[in-house]
């Protein structure tokens, strides 16, 4: 028992995902109810991935799963139907690239859920299939031209007249997807909604589509163009300031007031109903879906005022007359797979007799579907051109004018074809030449100018603290100069105090030879590389030990001279006592002491 509670709870949050999701964007602040059931049926639509479904693949999974051979108000399980989804999710991921796979599962749930939710109220678990077929070509991707065409297809006889009941069973099962988005109120089914749309008798596919996609449309369906407008304008970027949440750049929508100059705002602004200064919510506004610069609308002008740019184009191309079939495509030949690379596509576009389907999610996708379609119609062409020789003389000139529209429509998909192709080409090379690194691009690369110039500031200190030790060691230089002046200074004076000594000889020769290995040990020490300048103001003696020898490490050097520098003066000093102190024995001792003083400068 619990577990079958728990079961059911789970089912019940998972019916409800979808619609708790849809609340939690909070549309519900949009001021138009137009606008709000738009975008929340847009939400629905790309929460269940409905919208990388195209409507003649969703055409082609009606006639896979037998619903053409089915009567309207027949009824289908919900077993079934969730068969019928999975086929449609699962062809759809093979046509997708492996790097944009959908999670199949998770959409069957979420749509599952919603159909049930929409079209079986009072839980019958069934539906009928021509509620299936109205919910899916709507809510699927697509031109809206495309779509309404079926539509039509399914709603009129065989003499290419709407039936008024027909449609009015549409229209029952169309609207309520206003419904189960919580607008029901601005946009439910009524009785007149029929006759508010059509108050004429005799309805063909033009003046059905003329009606349908006017501007404004009928108001009980004036969300279905808007939600295909949406959808093309999400990614479109405007250059231009909001007037009121002052964003440098608008996404989507643009409103410009037709009132006050130069007040333009954001689709979320606009929507919410925000105003400030002059502008007020009961002024007129524009909207634009797309973006033209200044040069641009004066051009556009100025071709407009010399008969270049037609004034008014028609909002679709005008079909035959004559009784169109239903779209079931029951006379298609299975597509084969096919490569994901660019040669394959370059075959599909030479004419190839076999059809294909490319598998590329790319801009052009619908094109490539619709110039498959354009083949298909192209193959019924020929096979009803080698049967104008059984028909009677009166079907010779219908053949021949339906002959020539398809085959002026396959030459204008070939020609589009070409064209994005030699576009893709072009960004191709364009990208790959952008690839390359150039020397500009060195030059301007934030990067490397950082490292230069961390380089040329470590160059810099590296100079600095050279000249530093170079100073260093020219005042150590000058330093045992001094040192070496003082130690001959005092040889002198001993010398000239000993006068004729015996001891006198070797005294003198101590101290002579006391500097000597200084001037030997530093000489191996000094590089010959040694800037003059860093000798500035040291004597002969140094300058000569210094300027000669082998180089080695300076510091080493350094700490060499201060040792023997070191010795000298202790043994100085010795003897300077030595010398106070009268007497024969310690003079003796002082030399004797001289004597060790040098030997241990030699040892060093």
């Amino acid at each position: 028992m619990i577990e079958e509670g728990s079961k059911r709870g789970k089912a019940m949050v998972e019916k409800r995902q979808l619609f708790m999701e849809m609340r939690a964007q909070n549309f519900d602040v949009i001021r138009l109810s137009t606008y709000r059931t738009a975008c929340k049926l847009r939400f629905v639509q790309k929460r269940c991935n409905l919208h990388l479904v195209d409507v003649w693949n969703m055409i082609e999974a009606f006639r896979d799963n037998g619903l053409n051979t089915l009567d309207h108000n027949a009824e289908i399980n919900v077993s079934r139907l969730e068969t019928i989804l999975s086929s449609i999710y699962y062809q759809l991921n093979k046509r997708l690239p492996t790097t944009h796979q959908i999670n199949v599962e998770q959409s069957i749930g979420l749509l599952l859920n919603f159909m049930v939710a929409t079209y079986d109220s009072e839980s019958h678990g069934k539906l009928t299939v021509f509620s299936m077929k109205s919910m899916l070509s709507t809510m699927c991707g697509g031109k809206i031209v495309d779509k309404l065409r079926y539509i039509f297809s399914q709603i009129s006889d065989s003499s290419g007249v709407m039936m008024f009941a027909k449609f009015d069973q549409f229209l029952r099962e169309v609207l309520k997807l206003p419904t189960a988005v919580f607008e029901g109120p601005s946009f439910g089914y009524t009785e007149h909604s029929v006759r508010t749309c059509f108050p004429q008798q005799k309805i063909m596919l033009n003046t059905f589509l003329d009606v349908l996609m006017a501007d404004p449309p009928p108001q009980c369906l004036v969300w279905l163009p808007l939600m295909h407008r949406l959808a093309n304008v999400e990614n479109v970027f405007h250059p231009v300031e909001c007037s009121y949440c002052r964003s440098e750049s608008m996404m989507g929508f643009r409103y410009r007031c037709q009132q006050c100059h130069g007040y333009q705002l954001c689709q979320s602004c606009f929507w919410r109903g925000h105003a400030n200064g002059p502008h007020s919510n009961q002024h007129q506004m524009k909207e634009h879906s797309s973006w033209k610069s200044p040069a641009k609308k004066l051009s556009h002008a100025i071709s407009k005022s010399l008969g270049c740019v037609p004034i008014g184009e028609p909002p679709h191309p005008v079909f035959p007359e004559q009784a169109e079939r239903p779209q079931e495509l029951t006379h298609t030949v299975q597509p084969k797979p096919v490569a994901n690379n660019m040669n394959d596509t370059m075959l599909m576009s030479s004419g190839a007799p076999t059809p294909t389907k490319s598998v590329l999610e790319s801009p052009s996708r619908l094109d490539e579907e619709h110039r498959l379609i354009a083949r298909y119609a192209a193959r019924l062409a020929a096979e009803a051109g080698n049967s104008t020789q059984q028909c009677p003389p009166t079907d010779l000139g219908f053949n021949f004018d339906a002959n020539k529209q398809q085959r002026q429509l396959i030459a204008e998909l070939e020609n589009k074809n070409r064209e994005i192709l030699q576009e893709i080409q072009r960004l191709r090379l364009e990208h790959e030449q952008a690839s390359q690194p150039t020397p500009e691009k060195a030059q301007q690369n934030p990067t490397l100018l950082t490292e230069l110039r961390l380089l040329r500031h470590r160059k810099d200190e590296l100079e600095r603290r050279m000249s530093a030790l170079q100073e260093s060691r020219r005042e150590l230089m000058v330093q045992l100069e001094g040192l070496m002046r003082l130690l001959k200074d005092e040889e002198q004076k001993q010398a000239s105090q000993s006068g004729g000594s015996p001891h006198s000889s070797p005294s003198h020769g101590a101290g002579c030879s006391m500097p000597m290995p200084i001037r030997s040990t530093s000489a191996g020490s000094t590089p010959t590389h040694t800037p003059q300048d860093c000798l500035a103001g040291v004597g002969g003696d140094v300058l000569e030990a210094f300027a000669q020898g082998v180089p080695r490490n300076l510091r080493n050097d350094l700490l060499v001279a201060a040792d023997s520098i070191t010795n000298t003066m202790s043994s100085l000093v010795k003897e300077l006592h030595s010398v106070d102190d009268v007497g024969v024995e310690e003079e003796t001792n002082m030399r004797n002491g001289g004597d060790r003083g040098t030997l241990r400068v030699q040892k060093h």
